[in-house]
């Protein structure tokens, strides 16, 4: 089972560009039934580790944009280490019924926004203007929900580099990326620290995650990303509200 989880969040990382860490700590939580802040911190390794396959070849291809990287993390890695310690404090002072109701409601807000953007219509060619001073402040509360759920890294951050920077589709993805991997490696970290890791559970994930990628990567030709990409996060309303409703039903009958 283990394997099949990496190897499906593989394959829609190449397929749709997003999922690492938004689709496996629902995921291990779920079907093998990882406590809320382990799965956090796993997702968040196994996104570093997918991600660390992509970023050489993003500098190499020059698609990196440095300066808006720079504005980013300023908001981003403060936010990450906020959101790790906001998770520390609920799983060691609060009920775990609270803390998985909480990861639901970051599961849902994310998946509703991403629908909400997915119906936006498309820009005309004209770039927008660059309002790139605004990252640091919006990346702050973005850290922080990676850091307390490890989703939304790839898919907000890419939607906030398309509205605010005149960066071209391909800086946005690499310079995303890069973002995403930083901030999975920093958040890892901490949740390492702080709450243990399985290293055989993720050692598991990477390697069905290896075969994932190769098939994605192969098949990613013929599958068309958006549709792909609009059923995901379809899928990550209805596994966030089944959280919301799991846990609020539990807590009624305790």
């Amino acid at each position: 089972m283990e394997y099949a989880i990496g190897f499906i969040i593989a394959v829609f990382i190449a397929l749709t560009g997003v999922g690492a860490g938004t689709i496996t700590t629902p995921l291990l939580i779920l079907f093998l039934g990882v406590p809320a802040p382990m799965a956090v911190a796993t997702g968040l390794m196994f996104s570093a580790a997918v991600k660390l396959v992509l970023v050489p070849s993003q500098i190499a291809r020059r698609q990196v944009s440095w300066r808006v990287l720079g504005l980013m993390l300023i908001g981003g890695l403060p936010g990450v280490l906020i959101g790790s310690l906001v998770l520390r404090h609920l799983d060691v002072h609060g009920p775990e019924l609270l803390l998985n109701g909480l990861l639901g409601g970051v599961l849902v807000l994310t998946a509703l926004w991403q629908i909400f953007f997915s119906f936006r219509p498309a820009r005309a060619e004209r770039l927008p203007r660059d309002r790139s001073r605004l990252l640091p402040f919006l990346m702050l509360p973005l850290g922080i929900e990676v850091g307390f759920s490890s989703a939304g890294a790839g898919a907000l951050g890419s939607a906030a580099l398309l509205s605010l920077t005149e960066l071209s589709p391909a800086q946005v993805v690499g310079t995303d990326i890069v973002f995403g991997f930083l901030l999975s490696l920093i958040g890892s970290g901490a949740h390492g620290f702080f709450h243990g890791t399985d290293s055989a559970l993720l050692q598991h994930l990477v390697l069905g995650g290896l075969a994932g990628v190769v098939l994605g990567t192969v098949a990613v030709r013929w599958i068309p990303k958006r549709p792909l990409r609009f059923a995901l996060w379809v899928w990550l309303l209805i596994i966030g509200s089944q959280f919301i409703y799991t846990n609020a039903f539990a807590a009624s009958h305790h």
